[in-house]
């Protein structure tokens, strides 16, 4: 009879635990932070930054949520890739930016706009990253997608370099294919950052150390990326438990300094901004104290 009560209670503790985390998966949140990177006397630059939506054709609220951002007036997009998670998913990509095409932007995939997505064990992200990749599966229609970003104006980073004069600004962005998959060329993006320009973003996907040791040492101001999802699972006064990088959990997601030990005006390190993203893998839509998320982030002047 006790035993009975006690597996009785922990199947209630499961069921709970698990409606939270699917609760806690549609929580759409919009982070703001302020960072001084304009030369003096610029007027504040809003950049939006998304992540990860990994969209399904039947994920309406997403697609109404991310919608809506405009409505917060963003100067630019930034778009750090794993837009979708199906084969018939593009339209659905672009709809749920809509609005959000309208405004200047900047885009890089990831593996999941390449790759169909499959079920995977999500206890498999604790253990150490063995190098395999799952690319033995259908390739979901990327050239469709990025077709439709460039036919908006968005500019394409896939290893390459790109300016872009926005709000009287010129920025200069580096962009690399997806690391996680060691699809990028630090060698086509190599040297120094332009000292012209008003702001220096870095740009990638996945953000593996190599990545982002090669931006902050040529001189960018911003590296900007996703994939983590945050950890995804993290525990309280802990937080995220792995990365599915080589990224520390510390940094898992949010506004950070790289290298992490440097201070604003070192000599070759960035600030750092992972994005917790906005989506899960389709078949375990689950996240656990880490919300989905996109970050409007407002860049001010220097003082």
């Amino acid at each position: 009879m006790q035993l009975t009560r006690i597996l009785g209670a922990g199947a209630m503790a499961g069921i709970a635990l698990a409606g939270y985390a699917a609760a806690e998966a549609r929580a759409y949140t919009l982070r703001e932070v302020t960072l001084p990177l304009l030369p003096p006397g610029a007027r504040p630059l809003k950049v939006l930054h998304v992540s990860d939506l990994h969209i399904t054709p039947d994920q309406t609220k997403k697609r109404e949520w991310v919608r809506d951002l405009a409505g917060w007036g963003p100067d630019l997009v930034v778009n750090t890739g794993d837009n979708m998670a199906h084969r018939r998913a593009v339209p659905e990509v672009l709809d749920a930016f809509g609005p959000l095409l309208d405004v200047p932007g900047v885009f890089v995939l990831g593996s999941n706009d390449y790759f169909e997505p499959g079920m995977r064990n999500p206890l498999g992200y604790l253990a150490p990253d063995r190098g395999k990749r799952h690319i033995d599966v259908p390739q979901l229609p990327w050239r469709d997608l990025s077709y439709g970003f460039t036919s908006a104006g968005w500019l394409d980073l896939t290893n390459n370099r790109q300016m872009l004069r926005v709000a009287g600004l010129d920025l200069a962005f580096t962009g690399v294919d997806d690391p996680h998959l060691g699809y990028d060329d630090l060698e086509a993006v190599a040297g120094p950052a332009p000292v012209d320009a008003d702001v220096r973003l870095g740009v990638a996907h996945a953000p593996y150390l190599r990545v982002l040791d090669q931006y902050a040492a040529t001189g960018h101001d911003l590296i900007l990326a996703g994939h983590t999802h945050g950890g995804q699972v993290c525990l309280p006064f802990v937080g995220a438990l792995a990365t599915n990088c080589d990224l520390e959990p510390a940094r898992a997601k949010g506004l950070h300094r790289h290298p992490a030990d440097s201070r604003d005006g070192d000599p070759g390190s960035s600030w750092l901004h992972v994005s917790a993203g906005l989506g899960t893998n389709p078949y375990i839509r689950l996240r656990v104290a880490c919300r989905p998320e996109a970050t409007l982030m407002t860049l001010t002047a220097r003082s």
